[in-house]
């Protein structure tokens, strides 16, 4: 029977992959376009990103401010606001270069910037509080602006493309990170546009997803008690928000964000010894509202890191790979071998099992 346009969908679309550089090498660009790009099929062309970290050495104390606009009155609007809450230290265009494939593109702006002492005194908050409320002000008060992207020594680039066609039009090749990520994406419930690409981001945080959120208004309901809003039609953004509450708000380890997200069954909480029984008990009675539900692999990253994350049912695929000081993770296994045929080893983390990686650190983390 013929399908007719609209009727078609992929419930495992999505691709996402990682490249991490334990010893704090950098490498360009070029190697996670080619990764994501051999994952084509899983994306339909409405949504393309990455995430580098380690990309601005020179500007390393500032936060970056990655900015979408929508017409130069929302970037006069947006950029009143800044001059008033942060010291600009330099703005400019983004450097992109024409693609064939990439079109209705936004203004987009980059901008280095170190909150004014005064606002912050005033606002009695710390430093890392005021920036983020700020961002979260900008994108739900100021139409037509939109802040993709606002960690320090790090950036989202992102578009409504196909993966490999959003990193050539960033000109990725051009940036060196010790950390990348990258997500192609396939929406099946949400809209196709610039600002619902992956990866979403708050601070230092980013997020790239494969998956549904069948949780997504109970989540979003606790979430944005806390001042966070949710307007920015997908549900992945909303994952953002609960990691950096969980996180930065409340000092959870991201071990202890993995049980929370992807919480264990009662009866998998029940065979585990006292100590830890009592621990992920915890977890799921204090954040039960927190608690993700639906297929999903998830990459997080942060400063200095990278976690990696099914869901309890291991319902979307996700492969981890290392070679010498670096970690590979991806929807597919050939999108490790494309850039890595030579693995020293290879596996599947098991459903909710978290896979975290850290500068220095002796090894991937990847459960008992």
């Amino acid at each position: 029977m013929l399908q007719k346009e609209g009727r078609v969908r992929i419930p495992s679309g999505c691709a996402i992959s990682g490249i991490f550089q334990k010893d704090g090498s950098r490498i360009d660009g070029s190697h996670i376009i080619t990764s994501i790009a051999t994952m084509h099929d899983r994306s339909n062309g409405l949504g393309g990103g990455f995430a580098g970290y380690g990309i601005y050495p020179e500007y390393k104390d500032f936060y970056a401010f990655h900015v979408f606009y929508d017409s130069q009155s929302a970037r006069d609007g947006c950029e009143a606001f800044l001059e008033r809450h942060f010291d600009i230290v330099n703005l400019s265009k983004i450097p992109v270069r024409r693609h064939p494939r990439i079109t209705d593109e936004p203004m987009i702006w980059r901008y280095f910037v170190a909150p004014l002492p005064t606002k912050l005194e005033a606002s009695q908050l710390d430093e890392r509080e005021f920036v983020a409320r700020c961002v979260i002000r900008v994108n739900d008060q100021f139409d037509g602006a939109y802040i993709f992207s606002s960690g320090k020594n790090m950036g989202v680039f992102k578009a409504s493309g196909f993966p490999e066609d959003v990193g050539e039009y960033y000109r990725l090749e051009e940036y060196r990170a010790y950390s990348w990520t990258a997500h192609g994406r396939y929406p099946t419930n949400t809209p196709g546009w610039w600002g619902g690409a992956h990866p979403f981001a708050l601070l230092d945080t980013t997020v790239v997803h494969n998956g549904e959120i069948s949780s997504y208004d109970a989540n979003r309901r606790f979430i944005e008690m806390f001042g966070y809003r949710c307007n920015l039609l997908t549900d992945t953004e909303v994952i953002t928000y609960i990691i950096d509450y969980l996180g930065r708000r409340l000092g959870l380890t991201l071990e202890e964000i993995s049980h929370v997200i992807a919480a264990p069954f009662w009866s998998t909480i029940e065979a585990r010894p006292p100590k830890e029984r009592e621990t992920l008990t915890y977890l799921r009675n204090a954040f039960a509202s927190l608690c993700v539900t639906g297929p999903f692999s998830i990459l997080v990253g942060y400063e200095g890191g990278l976690m990696a994350l099914n869901d309890r049912l291991k319902l979307r695929s996700m492969v981890v790979g290392e070679k010498g000081s670096t970690v590979y993770i991806a929807s597919e296994e050939c999108a490790i071998r494309v850039v890595e045929p030579a693995l020293d080893r290879l596996w599947a983390p098991r459903g909710g099992e978290a896979v975290i990686v850290n500068l220095q650190e002796g090894g991937a983390s990847h459960g008992d």
